[in-house]
């Protein structure tokens, strides 16, 4: 178990080393639900539900792993988890908002597959992280993860009425777009150094 304090802990998942935007994880819904703020942060919502549950899912997978000696299976138990709480999430938002369910469309079975998700569950068992630490970790990445879709999401509403060249509309200038946001987090790297 590290010593690290629960708000550095949150900070750093959070700002310092963002998923999207500093380790380039989940970059598939990224740029895909970004599109329109609405749909950005019920996506956010949703990964950062899936976030917490394989955190504590994950954590307890480990401790049993380690007990019985079959760490190798770590991976693969992930996986299952990660795709059970999926599951979960898919039915209760075809249930409770088929709109929304219609608007995230192939990006919400796509979170099983989210290397986010799977990279948050390997980075805190590496990091030998506690249970109240593993589930402020999920949060901050969780927050952090809502907040480079909604940061993005916001530019891009706001550049349709923008008159921009046909050299960098659509696809380009999202990628231009997300490079310089990814360049403005890794500002943050300098809070994470002692």
């Amino acid at each position: 178990m590290t010593h690290e304090s629960l708000w550095a802990i949150f900070i750093n998942a959070s700002l310092i080393n963002n998923f999207v935007l500093a380790y380039f994880l989940g970059i598939c819904p990224f740029l895909g639900v970004s599109g329109k703020m609405a749909t950005a942060s019920k996506m956010g919502g949703a990964v950062t539900f899936v976030m917490l549950i394989s955190s504590v899912c994950a954590y307890a997978l480990h401790s049993l792993l380690v007990a019985i000696g079959a760490v190798y299976l770590q991976l693969i138990s992930y996986i299952v988890v990660i795709a059970s709480a999926v599951q979960l999430v898919e039915m209760f938002i075809k249930k409770v908002s088929p709109t929304l369910f219609r608007a995230l469309g192939i990006f919400l079975p796509l979170i099983t597959t989210n290397c986010a998700i799977l990279g948050l569950a390997l980075f805190q068992t590496n990091k030998g992280y506690g249970l109240l630490q593993s589930v402020v970790y999920a949060l901050g990445a969780g927050a952090g993860f809502t907040l480079a879709l909604i940061l993005m999401a916001g530019l891009r509403e706001r550049l349709e009425y923008a008159e921009t060249p046909n050299v960098v509309k659509g696809t380009v200038l999202t990628l231009l777009i997300a490079g310089i946001l990814s360049l403005a987090f890794m500002g943050f790297a300098g809070l994470g150094s002692n």
